[in-house]
């Protein structure tokens, strides 16, 4: 099996380019569509990591989701592909399987590549470096962005791992701009959690292929030295940000018995990201909750999501 070159992936992938800078301003698919449903393959993290006849092929990632969930649109998470990474044949496979199934293929989840705010100048280089060839995937399957981390040594302060963060973020976003497709940042623990601090991020990076994905449940940010907070209004946190989001993540726990998330409020949250900043793109769903099955789980949160929809869609 060979492995693509960034020739490849240029030629391959041009005609992908188009509405990859802005993807929050995309048109409905429909008039009374006011967003359009993702799912997050971490949705579905312990299958894919089950071992046995239980477990899913993550190649087959984008019919699951069509064939099961009726969800045309998808978000990939590298750790699933992590001894893929360099192989084009196995790429070419993955988008057929979405070709294949008319799935579109939204954005790469990017983890375990390093800090991108390392206080070390050589490791955060070499942080950028390793999250280039997720980036020539994105770009090959046809994703508007990559969602990476904005990790730091959080001891450095708020001020300094800022900058350090954005320095980091700065350069991937000059790379990722070279294949049309933007850097985008969730609020993921440690101070990235900190709407504040992560909205100030993003003024420093001042870059446009670099945005934010605010996770409606990721506003936990821990015990860190000089800071107040170990946990973040996840309200105000997803209004801090909204201003710089190419993406939404909508992560669910568990539910009542009228269907509602018990830890967020969807209506007050879908308020707040369509009303007030007009978005209008991909909110994916991110269950990460263990009473219910996985299955279960991402049904009911996109039967929230499409309740939520049709209720403010009617205005």
């Amino acid at each position: 099996m060979r492995s693509f070159s960034r020739r490849d992936f240029l030629a391959a992938s041009a005609a992908a380019t188009g509405a990859a800078l802005l993807p929050r301003f995309a048109a409905a698919a429909e008039p009374a569509d006011l967003f359009k449903i993702s799912l997050a393959q971490w949705s579905l993290h312990r299958a894919f990591r089950a071992k046995g006849g239980d477990k899913l092929d993550p190649l087959k990632f984008a019919e699951i989701s069509a064939k099961q969930y009726g969800i045309t649109a998808i978000e990939y998470v590298n750790q699933f592909y992590a001894d893929k990474k360099k192989d084009g044949a196995y790429l070419t496979d993955l988008k057929k399987v979405a070709d294949d199934n008319k799935v579109t293929s939204v954005l790469i989840m990017c983890d375990g590549e390093g800090n991108l705010g390392n206080p070390d100048e050589k490791g955060r280089a070499q942080a950028v470096e390793n999250h280039k060839r997720w980036a020539e995937w994105a770009k090959f399957l046809g994703c508007h962005s990559i969602r990476v981390n904005a990790a730091s040594d959080w001891k450095k302060g708020f001020a300094e791992t800022q900058k350090l963060a954005a320095d980091g973020l700065r350069k991937l976003a000059e790379f990722t701009d070279t294949l049309g497709i933007n850097t985008i940042v969730e609020n993921h623990g440690g101070l990235s959690s900190h709407g504040g601090w992560l909205a100030g991020v993003m003024k420093l990076v001042d870059h446009k292929r670099c945005g934010t994905l605010p996770d409606f449940g990721n506003f936990n940010i821990g015990k860190i030295e000089g800071v107040k907070e170990t946990a973040y209004d996840r309200y105000k946190g997803v209004d801090e940000l909204m201003p710089f989001a190419k993406g939404v993540s909508a992560k669910s726990h568990d539910f009542d018995d009228k269907g509602n998330e018990t830890h967020t409020d969807y209506r007050k949250m879908l308020e707040i990201v369509l009303k007030k900043h007009k978005y209008s793109g991909f909110v994916g769903i991110e269950y990460e909750g263990g009473k219910l099955s996985e299955a279960d789980g991402i049904k009911a949160t996109k039967k929230l999501l499409e309740t939520v929809r049709a209720e403010l869609a009617k205005g």
